[in-house]
């Protein structure tokens, strides 16, 4: 082998090696980044999770609030209809 081709086979295997060098690094960031990925989705689900175990009194509280609101109110449309009904018929004043 002559020592121009030897030469230009040494700088081959240098950039091979340095190539391989920098794909393992790169390799390695990915993998980091796909754990941290990984983490970061675990931590949001956790997050959410916990917020609701924590609010869940709170939302049950306005829940029965919000249904007891609604039976007050659909009392009241029923008395104010009777109470119509019985203004429009005239036996409201006959009592």
């Amino acid at each position: 082998m002559d020592p121009e081709t030897k030469k230009l086979l040494e700088e081959v295997l240098e950039l091979g090696r340095d190539n391989n060098k920098m794909l393992k690094k790169v390799r390695g960031v990915q993998k980091r980044e796909a754990v941290w990925g990984a983490l970061k989705m675990v931590l949001i689900i956790g997050i959410a999770f916990g917020s609701f175990y924590f609010l869940q009194p709170y939302v049950d509280q306005l829940m029965s609030m919000y249904s007891s609101i609604s039976t007050a109110s659909q009392k009241l449309n029923s008395s104010i209809s009777t109470a119509s009904q019985k203004l429009n018929s005239g036996s409201f004043l006959k009592r």
